[in-house]
């Protein structure tokens, strides 16, 4: 199978959440990702923080007494055009966090 083109304006997402969030019982980033290939995004990637804050200036870490609070970004990749239309349908899905929407050059390494 091969992997989807990438047409230029080429754009990287970046959404950051919760590790621990949830949509309909299944963990966000799955979620996420899953809706994004539905919708033929060419590509996402999970990535787990080792901690951060944002707009309420809470320090989120991985605890080892209390439950987890680490951040997690979510990298996808496509153009502009197809990034635009997918953000309205992932928002809803995204209880507290932050879209990030910045240029890109996709560069082929196969």
């Amino acid at each position: 199978m091969t992997a989807p083109q990438v047409q230029p304006p080429a754009k990287l997402l970046m959404i950051v959440f919760e590790a621990h969030d949830e949509w309909e019982g299944i963990p966000l980033h799955e979620a996420l990702a899953q809706t994004l290939e539905e919708r033929g995004i060419a590509g996402a990637t999970a990535l787990r923080g080792v901690s951060g804050y944002g707009a309420h200036h809470r320090l989120r870490s991985k605890g080892l007494l209390e439950p987890s609070h680490e951040p997690m970004t979510l990298l996808v990749v496509d153009n502009e055009a197809k990034l635009r239309d997918v953000v309205p349908i992932l928002r809803p899905m995204v209880a507290e966090g932050v879209f990030v929407l910045l240029d890109a050059e996709v560069m082929s390494v196969s």
